[in-house]
């Protein structure tokens, strides 16, 4: 489980929120709502470690995701703005060397698949470089199918992403939950999750408020 208890954010002079708590279970996904500004990009950051909270505590586990954090990090896949992608690589060669940075076992076949199921089948082998925005962004979602991480924290997942790859995605999400495992992501949009089968998986929704 993780639990987020009393968080609150200020950039600079501004506050952004405060006293957000929140809880997500094994085999649920929380679409993270709320207006520009006012501070999602900062609470997934806090969540994940990468920023400080100015107040409250993240536990994983029930536990302080201070106490352990390399374990917290060995639980997690996070995807912000920042693709973290080697344009000198290539599709494939990202999958491969993400792998084995993180430590885990991933086959060029399972690579490929990966790829193949978000949409770059026969593009597998072009460097990052010569590849549009949206296809690096599918060479970096194609990281979730090998991910062994139960928590998946995602900011703007569908951001330039064509209608077929944005279904792939949501099929992936509803698979991961399916599984028992967890989302928490921002969207500007109404998302559904619905499993290969059609099935719809339940979204929880909350809505993310400005400090007064």
């Amino acid at each position: 489980m993780l639990t987020l208890s009393q968080l609150s954010c200020t950039r600079g002079h501004k506050p952004l929120f405060a006293e957000v708590n929140l809880d997500l279970h094994a085999g649920q996904a929380l679409h993270l709502e709320g207006d520009n500004g006012v501070g999602k990009t900062s609470l997934l950051r806090i969540v994940c470690g990468l920023s400080p909270a100015d107040a409250g505590e993240v536990r994983w586990m029930g536990h302080p995701t201070r106490d352990d954090p390399a374990a917290f990090r060995a639980a997690l896949f996070y995807l912000g703005h920042a693709l973290s992608l080697k344009e000198e690589l290539t599709a494939l060669e990202n999958l491969l060397s993400d792998a084995a940075v993180a430590g885990r076992a991933l086959s060029q076949t399972d690579a490929l698949s990966a790829l193949a199921r978000m949409g770059l089948r026969g593009r597998e082998h072009l460097p990052l470089r010569v590849m549009s925005q949206g296809q690096k962004r599918r060479t970096a979602l194609a990281r979730l199918w090998a991910s062994q991480a139960p928590l998946w924290v995602l900011d703007e997942p569908f951001v330039a992403l064509d209608i077929k790859a944005v279904d792939a995605l949501r099929v992936l999400m509803a698979e991961h939950v399916t599984q028992g495992g967890m989302v928490l992501f921002t969207s500007h949009q109404a998302v559904n999750l619905v499993r290969t089968d059609g099935t719809p998986v339940d979204v929880q929704r909350y809505r993310l408020e400005a400090a007064p």
